[in-house]
């Protein structure tokens, strides 16, 4: 009789011994390892907050900072309309991953440093500081930069601003809505379903509690498309002024809290089921009776929140260079540690043809914005003023247009892995197209790049001037350094159709321009060498990797 009883052990063989994978990209640090921003903080004049980017730069290195930007992307905000008892509360819930996120970067003035202590360098200090935090956490930089940018159109209203400016300006950060708080958290509400990028459709209404005014109360009535960051302390709005105080689209500061403690009247219609930006909650909200106060004149609304937009446009150009920055150091990261066919995945060719051309697009977003954070300063002459007025929207439309393509060929370094949502790079492929459609899609910045050179020529002027102060280092760039000039002329003088219809094409040319031009100046030959071959050059391809034969890859790599 055969026994039943199984006489023979298992005799496993080692299936799942982990090897030629990365190892973690943690407990580095992230402001020493970027060498094309170290430089661009040092030449800028932004040199003395070295200690605290250093600082910075270990901090968003860490597994745990880094393990909560994981949680906050995938344990996303749950709006809460209703009590358990039924009581209206329209509240946010955030995972506290989020908060301690924030917090961090608040704390360390990622928001209005630059207001707070300004000094040459300030805005380009501010700027690292921010790219830093937004390299590995993107959403929380949304409240992040509108509190940064609140602080010009407050200040058109010194009344308000005596009373707001200080709480944002605090170093400290508290999640709950409060009247005793001490610091605030800003958002922006501007755009309705009816009107989208044309605010001057809006129909919310804002009607005056007394006579009205600058400074003064209003009742606002109405439904706003897009809300982010609705758990911030205050807003700044569009709505139609009435009353004898003056009318038309106007400015208005919305409090959550009202001074005697009680909840304005602020409802969350819903949370937007976004494509990416997954840790910030954006909303819709209905305001019926909700108080407000005027900021600026009645009817120059679009003006006095046009000094907030210039300012998170700027942002924009910076959270899209953080991403090809996070990108690029997570591709070199993984191809340096994987081997195919007989090499590390960075020694073969076609691979270090790709890696290097990524490279080359980071350096050249990274050294414009800081260019463009300098001339943010205080210290800005009238040719600065006029310089950024016009360069900011030309690179707020090609570096944030690049950035999802970039994102993309980064995550296509990484083979699989890359398309999982266990490493970082998923994330942000679906980030990067926020920064383009933010404040100003692509038309809406091409128009106003056309608008700038109509009513402001003297920023034509000064963007030529600072193109050209590459003038004659390389034969390539002065030729499309010329075709500039000549398209700049023709688009002056075309019918309003006909200009509209090649205002793509001229700002892209602008764009180049200003990003080789910057490269020429400020990085090694072979980075400006290859960037201006590759985008510039008879030869130049479409896609990421086709690198013109002859270019120091090696050199370009060691930079990042």
């Amino acid at each position: 009789m055969t026994s039943t009883t199984p006489t023979t052990h298992p005799q496993p063989h080692l299936t799942h011994t982990v090897f030629n994978q990365s190892a973690p990209r943690t407990e580095v640090n992230e402001y020493e390892l970027n060498t094309v921003l170290v430089e661009a903080v040092n030449r800028h004049d932004a040199g003395w907050a070295t200690d605290e980017l250093r600082e910075v730069g270990a901090l968003v290195g860490t597994e745990q900072f880094q393990h909560d930007a994981t949680l906050a992307n995938t344990i996303t905000p749950e709006l809460h309309t209703f009590d358990r008892w039924g009581n209206r509360i329209d509240e946010v819930e955030y995972h506290p991953s989020y908060h301690r996120i924030i917090s961090a970067a608040v704390e360390h003035g990622a928001h209005t440093r630059c207001w707070s202590d300004p000094q040459p360098g300030s805005h380009v200090a501010r700027a690292a500081i921010f790219m830093l935090f937004g390299q590995i956490e993107p959403g929380h930089a949304c409240p992040v930069s509108m509190t940064h940018a609140v602080i010009p159109s407050l200040e058109l209203q010194p009344d308000v601003a005596a009373q707001w400016v200080p709480k944002a300006l605090s170093r400290s950060y508290s999640p709950d809505l409060s009247a005793d708080k001490s610091s605030a958290i800003f958002g922006m509400s501007m755009t309705e379903k009816q009107g989208g990028s044309d605010v001057r459709a809006n129909t919310t209404v804002a009607r005056p509690v007394g006579t009205g005014g600058p400074g003064a109360e209003y009742l606002l009535t109405g439904h706003k498309w897009f809300c982010s960051a609705p758990m911030s302390d205050a807003f700044l709005v569009l709505a139609q002024a009435e009353g004898t105080g003056g009318q038309g689209l106007s400015c208005f500061l919305l409090p959550r809290i009202l001074p005697d403690g009680t909840r304005n009247s602020f409802r969350i219609q819903r949370l937007k089921n976004k494509l990416g930006n997954k840790s910030n909650a954006s909303s819709e909200i209905e305001l019926d009776g909700t108080v407000a106060l005027m900021v600026g004149e009645p009817g120059r609304g679009v003006r006095t929140i046009i000094e907030m937009v210039a300012q998170t446009r700027l942002d924009c150009v910076l959270g899209s260079t953080a991403g090809m920055r996070q990108s690029v150091a997570e591709a070199l990261w993984h191809a340096r540690h994987r081997a195919a066919f007989g090499a590390t995945l960075a020694d073969q060719p076609a691979m270090t043809a790709v890696l290097a051309d990524l490279a080359l697009e980071s350096e050249a977003a990274t050294v414009t914005a800081m260019r463009l954070a300098r001339a943010h300063d205080e210290d800005a002459t009238d040719q600065e003023r006029a310089f950024r007025r016009l360069a900011t929207a030309v690179a707020k439309y090609w570096i944030c247009k690049r950035g999802p393509h970039h994102s993309y060929e980064a995550l296509e370094c990484l083979g699989g892995n890359g398309y999982t949502e266990d490493f970082p790079l998923a994330m942000r492929y679906r980030e990067q197209p926020v920064m383009a459609v933010w404040e100003g899609s692509g038309n809406v910045i091409a128009l106003d790049v056309l608008r700038a050179m109509t009513r402001e020529p003297e920023s034509i002027a000064a963007f030529d001037a600072e193109i050209n102060l590459a003038r004659g280092a390389d034969p390539v760039l002065d030729a499309h350094l010329d075709r500039v000039r000549t398209e700049l002329g023709e688009l002056v003088g075309l019918d309003p159709a006909d200009a509209q219809r090649r205002a793509r094409r001229v700002v892209e040319s602008m764009a180049l321009a200003l990003e080789a031009s910057l490269l020429v100046r400020f990085s090694p030959t072979p980075v400006s060498e290859a960037f201006i071959a590759a985008r510039l050059g008879a030869d130049r391809g479409a896609e990421y990797g086709t690198l013109p034969v002859g270019d120091d890859l090696t050199a370009i790599l060691q930079r990042h």
